[in-house]
């Protein structure tokens, strides 16, 4: 039945603003189509050469239309994979 007085987004909508937001998009909510999401913590600035997040940090879009939200992990850049972990990377 859903929880009562919770409003998320439902998974593919929730997916789909998260996508969005690591693109660096505009954010448009999927349920009201407004674009009055609040993004916690606010980006630290624009552009490619911004640093990367060093650690793993939860993030939160919140709209203030609607009240819905959704929450996900930034993760930052990942460790280095080694070569035998990567199936296509076989050497013959």
């Amino acid at each position: 039945m859903g929880r009562r007085g919770v409003k998320e987004y439902r998974a593919p909508e929730a997916l789909a603003l998260i996508a969005a937001d690591r693109q660096h998009v505009p954010l448009v909510c999927p349920s009201c189509a407004t674009r009055s999401i609040v993004r916690v913590p606010r980006r630290r600035g624009a552009g490619k050469d911004t640093p990367l997040v060093a650690v793993a940090e939860r993030v939160t879009l919140t709209c203030q239309t609607c009240g819905r939200h959704a929450s996900y992990i930034q993760r930052g850049p990942e460790a280095p994979r080694d070569d035998t972990m990567d199936p296509h990377s076989v050497r013959a």
